[in-house]
């Protein structure tokens, strides 16, 4: 789970047309080093529509398949956590999204979560059941740039 890297303040944007600042890029390219640097490139990646949310995917360089979910956006944690059920797939899934969804779903997943989510927090958490059956999992490790 990680929620997207920094966006500017986007006067006179919609909110959901925001552009990554160039510490938002260069946080997200710091997110995908580590993602290769610990074998945690994910098979398949599931983000929000949204500028900040593509542009941080592209920011990542994984090579890696991304479908974009204009759901993801406003969804809450149960909503994001439906989204994930049904799009899921891959041994490995890394979905893109917001605050707070993006936090309150790792504390309904795992039990527990930092007390602040700030943007390019990534968290890994461990699943066992398939994605159609995604329940709990356990907080492996957070990783913030």
């Amino acid at each position: 789970m990680l929620r997207h890297a920094k966006a500017a303040d986007g006067a006179g944007l919609a909110d959901a047309d925001r552009p990554l600042t160039e510490r938002g890029r260069r946080d997200a390219a710091a997110t995908g080093d580590w993602l290769r640097a610990q074998g945690l490139v994910p098979d398949a990646v599931l983000c929000s529509a949204a500028v900040r949310t593509r542009e941080t995917a592209a920011a990542l360089n994984l090579g890696t398949a991304v479908t974009f979910d204009d759901g993801i956006y406003q969804s809450d944690a149960a909503a994001l956590l439906r989204i994930v059920r049904e799009e899921g797939s891959g041994g490995t899934l890394l979905v893109i999204g917001h605050n707070p969804t993006v936090h309150q779903l790792v504390f309904d997943l795992t039990g527990g979560a930092p007390a602040s989510f700030p943007t390019s927090t990534l968290a890994v958490i461990d699943v066992d059941d398939p994605w159609t059956d995604l329940r709990t999992g356990t907080l492996r490790t957070l990783h913030t740039p």
